[in-house]
């Protein structure tokens, strides 16, 4: 069976870590959209603690399921200037926010209607900046030859303990492993592949 996955929204170290696993990354573009799933959300490091950012789907009554490229996002909610309201707000004092912020600026400014080419324009942005060359295509999920990683996609399960390195407000609540991979990059710099290389053992 070939391993194929949902493209998330700034996902997490634990993703990457399967990532870096695969000869091809095959994307997903037709499964059912799940809700509250790192699809539409991640977790970063705020002056509170962790905060989750979730991007808004339109959900449409009449579809009780909708395909991963169909999903539109809710651009009446200005989640964009929301979102990057906050992460400027928690890595502004970062190491290497300043470093990275004209990368991942424009994918906040320019509307994004699909959450799919979203999450996959967000995907190119962090390859590159991690300095990964992996072959990926789009394929359309066949059960008889695909095997969904649904799990990797679950906010809610637990993850072991990654090894510690050094965020912005560590020394009011701790270290906090597995956050968006945004966090990690925004911390570590060009340092963060060598990072998750690391963590994949």
């Amino acid at each position: 069976m070939i391993p194929v996955v949902v493209p998330a929204y700034a996902p997490p170290v634990s993703y990457f870590t399967w990532l870096l696993q695969q000869d091809t990354i095959y994307w997903v573009t037709d499964s059912h959209y799940h809700k509250q799933t790192y699809r539409n959300r991640t977790y970063i490091y705020g002056a509170n603690g962790r905060l989750t950012l979730t991007i808004p789907i339109v959900h449409k009554r009449e579809q009780s399921h909708q395909k991963e490229s169909e999903v539109q996002t809710d651009v009446h909610s200005h989640w964009q200037q929301l979102h990057w309201k906050s992460l400027q707000a928690a890595y502004r004092s970062s190491p290497f926010f300043e470093f990275y912020e004209d990368a991942f600026a424009p994918l906040y400014q320019e509307t994004a209607h699909t959450l799919y080419q979203f999450n996959r324009r967000f995907l190119d942005v962090l390859f590159d900046a991690l300095d990964l060359d992996i072959p990926q295509e789009e394929v359309a999920l066949d059960f008889t030859k695909h095997q969904l990683q649904e799990s990797l996609l679950n906010a809610k399960q637990t993850h072991p303990d990654f090894p510690h390195y050094t965020q912005v407000f560590e020394s009011k609540y701790g270290f906090l492993s597995n956050l968006s991979s945004l966090d990690l990059l925004f911390n570590k710099g060009p340092e963060a592949r060598a990072y998750l290389d690391h963590c994949q053992g």
